[in-house]
């Protein structure tokens, strides 16, 4: 990432200690305001990553940076027996453990406190492992993947759902206008934590999409990386795999 940007400017703390915090703060609104930001349009992305893993007939799923568990949720679709969705926002987790308990899936999904840059698990353990919306918050993006890489199985997939930045135009210039100006000021009105939404932005903006993320995740190991833009371009998702 060209700039380490943080979500509080002022603050003391680590960029991994201030993204919980963060979180932690938004967790009881995050869904919503999600659905308000982006038109609804993530739940069709979700769905484009959920057929992506169903096709591997994964065991056992991890889904890092799961937040409220909406990807988590929706990985039940397939015929995985164990389901891990691990973050390090207790706020966020605890909204996802209700929401799993109404759909009574408490069996299947598991949610975890945990670190992407430091998984608590053994070396190869998940067929199949997802991020939606989270690789840009880990405090070093390819500590954070050399982990995904190292818990990762043998010819397991590894899919990640990530805004980008449309490179055409009018996309390009509606994209920097909404972001720069209209998403913050939607944070603004429906949550109490102004600098939240701001950083969502501003860690878009910066975050390297397409074919310099591919790049990176070859350079960490992973093999058979595509990149698959989204809706003009506001979104990608990128799939790998291990040798």
């Amino acid at each position: 990432m060209s700039k380490n940007i943080t979500p509080y400017k002022d603050s003391e703390l680590g960029k991994k200690e201030q993204v919980a915090q963060m979180f932690d703060t938004i967790s009881g609104n995050y869904d919503g305001l999600n659905r308000v930001i982006s038109f609804g349009i993530d739940v069709k992305w979700r769905k484009k990553v959920l057929k992506l893993v169903a096709d591997k007939n994964p065991e056992t799923i991890l889904d890092i940076a799961t937040g409220t568990g909406d990807l988590a949720l929706l990985m039940t679709q397939t015929n995985a027996k164990k389901i891990i969705g691990l973050d390090i926002s207790a706020g966020m987790l605890e909204v996802g453990r209700k929401k799993i308990a109404e759909k009574k899936l408490d069996s299947k999904i598991e949610m975890v406190l945990g670190d992407s840059e430091n998984i608590p698990y053994d070396d190869a353990t998940f067929d199949a492992i997802t991020v939606a919306f989270g690789v840009r918050n880990f405090e070093t993006l390819e500590k954070g993947l050399e982990e995904i890489l190292r818990v990762l199985k043998p010819g397991g997939i590894f899919v990640i759902l990530e805004t980008s930045v449309p490179v055409k135009f009018p996309f390009k210039q509606g994209y920097k206008f909404y972001s720069k100006n209209i998403l913050p000021l939607i944070g603004k009105m429906f949550s109490k934590d102004d600098s939240a939404y701001q950083y969502l932005s501003d860690s878009a903006s910066v975050f390297p999409f397409g074919e310099a993320l591919n790049n990176i995740l070859r350079k960490i190991g992973f093999i058979d990386v595509k990149a698959l833009p989204q809706t003009f371009g506001v979104a990608t998702i990128y799939s790998a795999s291990k040798k």
